[in-house]
């Protein structure tokens, strides 16, 4: 049996792997949990699933869980240290880091220290530390296996091939909801419009990071330091059916592809059975209804927040880390109504330009880069 210890399981990746490990049956368990909002459904996951652990952000909450789940002998954990905790328990096998933005950083590093297997959804832990944490996973026996369909779709296609005889990455992009919109338009568009994805249901955060092609950014510095590649072999196309998640092009010419419909529990599943397969209930793949791909340039001039973000992987160290704390501030600040959403990537170069990285880049150099940055995106929009 593995246990499987879920960071953030109240969001769209958590409650995805909840149901999927449901569907796996008992060679899987849920042996912890942890989010920082929604507590009704928090206590309901706890009745449902049973968790040994549990973590909550905020000791004010306890009282209400625990009226909650009535007689549920779960261990409530609480405070700075409640996610490392559950992420280096000796029981779990596997950690979900299914968090938001920076706050899964430690986590991350504290679950690949122990030596865990870590399936990562939070792309921010690599984005702000990549070298940090490719270095405590080939330090301390730890395994990390990206969630993300597009790097899972990349694992896939590398599996028994020669990493040396790669020639490029492909990364696909929907495009997300403005895609065909006129950048004269861009100051207009309202949170709950950025909000409507085409192809896929994710949390407001990593919805309004597609919208602005930021995450797809994002996956580029994550690709990076994944695979080993540098930039320039780490391509982005616009793939608006969302069927494709990524290839692999090789030296003589071939290129292999993971196809699947848009459904991050197929990604989920694949990095908790890792490096086996097991069969899925809730795959449907028709590729004749599915009909024709389509592939196209991303259009730089309307998102330039995939040129910052490659700008930033080229300008080196802490550079990565300011501009997720740049990105974060600044969707925060578009989803409050604080700035319009052709703002976005004005507020993060403007971020970027002022910033001095540091000689040495270790934790504390990581940590005061994120917060460097928030501050100085702060100060923009006051």
């Amino acid at each position: 049996m593995k246990n499987i210890a879920i960071l953030g399981s109240t969001g769209s990746i958590g409650r995805n792997t909840l149901d999927v490990i449901e569907q796996l049956g008992d060679d899987f368990n849920v042996y912890g949990i942890a989010a920082r909002t929604q507590i009704e459904r928090l206590a309901q996951q706890v009745v449902d699933h049973n968790p040994r652990l549990l973590a909550l952000a905020d000791e004010s909450d306890v009282g209400e869980i625990r009226s909650l789940i009535g007689d549920n002998k779960v261990e409530i954990i609480t405070g700075e240290k409640a996610l490392t905790k559950i992420a280096q328990d000796p029981e779990v096998d596997v950690v979900v880091n299914a968090l938001v933005g920076a706050i899964g950083l430690k986590a991350t590093l504290a679950a690949l220290e122990a030596g865990k297997t870590v399936a990562l959804a939070n792309k921010e832990s690599i984005v702000m530390a990549g070298p940090l944490v490719m270095v405590a996973a080939a330090n301390n026996d730890g395994l990390l296996i990206p969630i993300d369909s597009e790097h899972s779709a990349v694992l896939q296609c590398f599996r028994g091939e020669n990493p040396g005889q790669v020639n490029k990455l492909i990364l696909t992009a929907s495009g997300g909801p403005f895609r065909d919109t006129p950048k004269e338009k861009f100051p207009y568009i309202t949170p709950e419009q950025a909000l409507e994805h085409p192809n896929w249901d994710m949390g407001p955060k990593i919805t309004i990071d597609s919208a602005s092609m930021m995450n797809k950014g994002l996956e580029v510095i994550e690709a990076h330091y994944l695979f080993n590649l540098q930039p320039e072999r780490i391509q982005v196309v616009i793939h608006p059916q969302s069927v494709i998640h990524s290839m692999v092009e090789f030296v003589d010419g071939s290129i292999k592809a993971q196809l699947s419909l848009p459904d991050m529990r197929i990604p989920i599943q694949y990095s908790l059975t890792y490096p086996d397969r097991i069969s899925a209930q809730f795959v449907a793949n028709d590729l004749v209804e599915i009909g024709s791909l389509q592939f196209e340039a991303p259009d730089l001039q309307r998102f330039p927040c995939l040129k910052l973000a490659y700008d930033a992987l080229d300008a080196g160290i802490g550079y990565p880390t300011v501009l997720n704390a740049a990105n974060e501030v600044a969707v925060e600040a578009f989803l409050s109504r604080n700035v319009t959403f052709d703002r976005i990537p004005v507020l993060i170069e403007k971020t970027l330009q002022n910033y001095k990285p540091p000689a040495l880049f270790d934790l504390d150099a990581v940590l005061k880069a994120d917060r460097w940055g928030r501050e100085w995106a702060y100060s923009l929009i006051k």
